[in-house]
């Protein structure tokens, strides 16, 4: 009992005496680190990779489990991302083979009204693919010239074409060169219908980024978003060429936006489709597809 007393009695003075000096003790240790360091920088260096040598191991332990669990995180988280895409496909899928069925039951219809009414193609066309080296775009003219004339067989009246639709039609012819007036120009007029109802209208320019729809009916019937496309008559194109969308009914006005984006044309297509003129008898004939030539 009085051994136990006496060994704490000392440890207790041990730790007192340690807490006095460990301030002093730790600066002359740093300050003996740093001389050792500039007098031998080859035994700090060794010193400094045997650590790192005894440390890699236990530091690369501990790094394979993060791994492991940042990877299975990463796996969980593609793994719950594919599943959405997975379901979004499927239903994507699902729309897609209602369409095909609706798609080959109106083409058997389709294939089956013709031979009931003994309907017969309309002339095949053909197109040119032309470049525009100008264009005359101003307050009083919508058009443009392109690089190719009645050389290449471009002749007036035909239909100027982008990817998306109508463009315009061929109002002058030279040699080598052709000028283009837009749909939007103000000397425009084209006879339209609306896709959706069927209803024949004209469409005018006005030389803004929009034209005018003017029915011969009634505007009643018009919506937004609506398709306007060539109604064939006055001679001019086939039926069906797309020209543009409604994109405003109100005021007792129908505004249509062009499916041509005339600020980025560079390249058109010159389509005959073997119409002569202006101003002959119309054709109700669908538009074949153009063949290049």
């Amino acid at each position: 009992m009085a051994i136990r007393d006496d060994f704490e009695e000392v440890a207790g003075q041990v730790r007192l005496a340690l807490q006095r000096f460990a301030l002093v003790v730790l600066v002359v240790a740093a300050f003996a680190a740093m001389l050792i360091g500039k007098a031998d920088t080859v035994l700090v260096e060794n010193a400094r990779v045997l650590a790192l040598d005894l440390a890699s191991p236990a530091l690369e332990a501990i790094a394979r489990p993060v791994a492991v669990a940042n990877r299975t995180i990463a796996d969980l988280k593609e793994f719950a991302t594919l599943r959405e895409e997975n379901a979004r496909l499927r239903e994507e899928n699902t729309r897609l083979l209602a369409w095909q069925t609706a798609a080959r039951r109106l083409e058997n219809e389709n294939t089956r009204l013709r031979e009931l009414a003994n309907f017969r193609e309309g002339p095949e066309a053909s197109f040119i693919t032309a470049r525009i080296v100008g264009d005359s775009v101003s307050a009083y003219v919508r058009g443009a010239l392109l690089n190719v004339g009645r050389k290449a067989g471009v002749e007036p009246g035909q239909a100027v074409v982008t990817g998306e639709g109508l463009a315009g039609r061929v109002a002058e012819v030279g040699d080598n060169s052709a000028r283009v007036l837009f749909v939007t120009d103000v000397n425009s007029r084209l006879p339209v219908q609306v896709e959706r109802t069927r209803e024949r209208a004209i469409l005018a320019g006005d030389n803004s980024a929009l034209m005018r729809l003017t029915l011969a009916q009634t505007l009643q019937g018009v919506q937004r978003g609506d398709r306007i496309v060539t109604s064939g008559h006055g001679g001019s194109f086939p039926v069906g060429i797309p020209v543009g969308e409604v994109v405003q009914t109100e005021s007792g006005s129908v505004k249509v936006r062009p499916f041509a984006d005339f600020s980025r044309l560079e390249f058109v297509r010159v389509v005959d489709y073997g119409v002569t003129g202006l101003v002959s008898t119309g054709s109700s004939t669908p538009a074949a597809a153009p063949k290049g030539h």
